[in-house]
């Protein structure tokens, strides 16, 4: 029987103390801060136009001959918000009339090598672009040889102008040692 009292009173003084405890009352305080955090954009634009500024022709120019100089300003403007450094790469090829391919060499590229560094198949500019700053341009005219052959009468001559950025902050002190460049095919 005692067992049974000794229980009893247990049960009772827990339900004592749940109800006690029920009633007491905490002071408390929360907060929550939140910290916005945003990447910059990394964006360029690729001009490619004439001495005069205009752009260049999308159709291309026709006519030309041996000895002509054609105007072609190749330049990058930093259109993101964050300083990224540059590079271009200038791929030249001629088809022929009857679609065989031949000597590029008959093009004459004329580099601006003061701003610009040739490492392997690209052209890198020699310091960061600020947004909404130019690069000097890369290329300015192109001069076919003045003794270019029949064989190159109504040919096409393209000149391909990749352009790649990388961001400039945390990454290398130039240039030439930037890392994250993208894959080139």
């Amino acid at each position: 029987m005692t067992k049974r009292k000794i229980f009893l009173l247990a049960v009772l003084v827990c339900c004592a103390a749940l109800a006690a405890a029920g009633t007491l009352a905490y002071f408390t305080a929360e907060e929550t801060a939140v910290n916005v955090i945003t990447t910059g954009k990394l964006a360029m634009t690729l001009h490619e136009e004439t001495t005069d500024g205009q752009p260049f022709p999308k159709e291309g120019v026709s006519g030309v001959m041996p000895g002509q100089v054609v105007d072609k300003v190749v330049y990058i403007e930093n259109t993101g918000t964050v300083d990224f450094y540059a590079r271009i790469a200038l791929a030249m090829s001629v088809t022929g009339a009857d679609g065989e391919p031949l000597s590029p060499d008959v093009m004459a590229l004329h580099i601006n090598t003061a701003d610009w560094t040739k490492k392997g198949d690209y052209y890198y500019y020699n310091k960061p672009l600020a947004p909404g700053e130019k690069t000097e341009p890369l290329l300015k005219t192109v001069t076919f040889a003045a003794d270019m052959g029949n064989e190159y009468m109504e040919c096409t001559a393209k000149i391909n102008v990749p352009a790649q950025t990388v961001q400039s902050r945390n990454n290398g002190d130039t240039v030439l040692d930037a890392q994250g460049w993208p894959e080139t095919k």
